[in-house]
């Protein structure tokens, strides 16, 4: 399904609708270019899961772990690793199996790991200046 968005409050308020669909390992992997609001993407996720920390891209930490919502939010920023042999070598199964939901930005980098049963979310900017459009995949009731 596509969508768009006119502001990051939008952006937010639709990531709060996919929240309300996801479950104990759920998988969000993100494609976009840099600015395109996947992080925006990530905070509405996290409002909705109920997770009331700021949460800001982790380009340097690699992960953050946002605990004490309905579900765990565990947000990954790709960018700085070359491989998803870097992903593993983070510990990424580790966070797979401990039941919250893991939120991927830049998942192309590790495009061999990804068995198709993870929910898309692809993010462009539109004809607009704050305009998003923004295409997800692999969640129902959207």
């Amino acid at each position: 399904m596509t969508y768009i968005t006119n502001s990051p409050a939008e952006t937010e308020a639709l990531a709060e609708q996919v929240s309300e669909r996801l479950l104990p390992g759920s998988v969000l992997i993100y494609t976009g270019d840099l600015g395109a609001g996947k992080t925006a993407f990530t905070r509405g996720l996290a409002r909705g899961l109920g997770i009331t920390e700021r949460v800001t891209s982790p380009t340097f930490t690699i992960v953050d772990e946002h605990l004490g919502g309905r579900l765990p939010l565990f947000h990954f920023d790709l960018y700085r690793l070359s491989s998803s042999d870097d992903l593993y070598d983070i510990g990424w199964e580790d966070y797979e199996f401990r039941g919250g939901v893991c939120a991927v930005e830049w998942s192309e980098i590790a495009d061999d790991l990804w068995s198709g049963e993870e929910i898309r979310v692809d993010i462009r900017r539109g004809e607009k200046e704050q305009q998003r459009v923004i295409t997800i995949t692999g969640v129902e009731g959207l």
